[in-house]
């Protein structure tokens, strides 16, 4: 993922489409409303939307915004019975709200100055604090953070500071009940010397800070690159997974036959644990945005 202040920090088939809405005639209203120009011919028969299945899905603004605007997104947000909107700014949060959607997690600091080196400390705690107090006051709950990467610091200092620095930020959270999610990133391909890249350390994380309201990101994608497993790490570590990801391997383009995951299975595997958070789509699409986010939200609703 990336956030609209980390943009520094990334080089961030046609399918049978089901209906963007309950009806046929409601999608080809939603095209027109956002201005693509295009018509779109849906079955209301294959209709389907997130709505419909146990996952509360939504999709992260930074991969679709370039091609269309927050609002056009929204639109189509609500055609598919999504939730939200991921990684938005507060001030962003009046165009969801306007369109009875919720952000579902909230941008912070910079990916790569995170809490690992103690130089960022200052920096990232008085963002994390200010955002914590815009996302209680709109009344959203979840708020995104980063270990930042490494810079020669070993794994088990990085850990002990990283800790050290939740410690002085969660009982914020804590008091205004917002959960502080930090993602879990490859080190491989996209996110060099990024320390929280496996799910091991994150979870020892978890543990060491001792709260409800610290969790981790589980990015798909970028677990899939680092470890692999991932329906066994999520049924094994589930309680410590506050927020979800998607995003096809590889490329990290859409989730469909193209790639190696078999998201049916994931979101099911998801879903059993009893899972209430948000399980947003992040893939950089290929193709046209709504026919990758039509035939991802079918995959993963289950």
């Amino acid at each position: 993922m990336t956030t609209p202040n980390q943009s520094s920090d990334m080089t961030r088939r046609t399918f049978g489409l089901g209906a963007l809405g309950t009806t046929a005639s409601a999608a080809m209203l939603a095209g027109a409303a956002i201005g693509s120009g295009e018509r779109i011919a849906v079955e209301a028969a294959d209709a389907v939307t997130s709505s419909q299945g146990r996952l509360k899905q939504s999709m992260c603004k930074w991969c679709y915004d370039r091609k269309l605007s927050l609002d056009e997104l929204c639109v189509i947000a609500k055609d598919l019975g999504m939730a939200g909107i991921d990684l938005l700014t507060p001030k962003e949060f009046d165009t969801v709200k306007k369109h009875g959607l919720v952000c579902t997690m909230v941008s912070s600091h910079p990916l790569s100055e995170g809490l690992c080196d103690p130089k960022y400390w200052d920096k990232s705690l008085a963002i994390l604090n200010e955002t914590i107090e815009a996302t209680s006051a709109a009344g959203f709950r979840n708020v995104i953070t980063f270990s930042g990467n490494a810079r020669g610091i070993d794994r088990k200092t990085g850990l002990k500071n990283c800790a050290e620095a939740l410690k002085k930020i969660v009982p914020v959270a804590e008091k205004k009940n917002i959960i502080l999610n930090m993602e879990l990133l490859n080190s491989r391909v996209d996110h060099g010397d990024y320390m929280c890249d496996l799910s091991a350390w994150g979870v020892e994380l978890c543990k060491e800070v001792g709260s409800d309201h610290f969790k981790l990101l589980f990015d798909i994608y970028h677990m899939q690159i680092m470890e692999g497993d991932i329906i066994r790490t999520i049924q094994r570590d589930h309680e410590y997974f506050g927020h979800y990801h998607t995003g096809g391997n590889p490329g990290r383009h859409e989730i469909d036959d193209s790639q190696e995951l078999y998201y049916p299975a994931i979101a099911k595997a998801i879903a059993d644990t009893g899972f209430d958070g948000y399980f947003a789509h992040e893939f950089i699409p290929v193709q046209d945005v709504r026919v990758g986010l039509t035939e991802a939200v079918k995959r993963c609703t289950v």
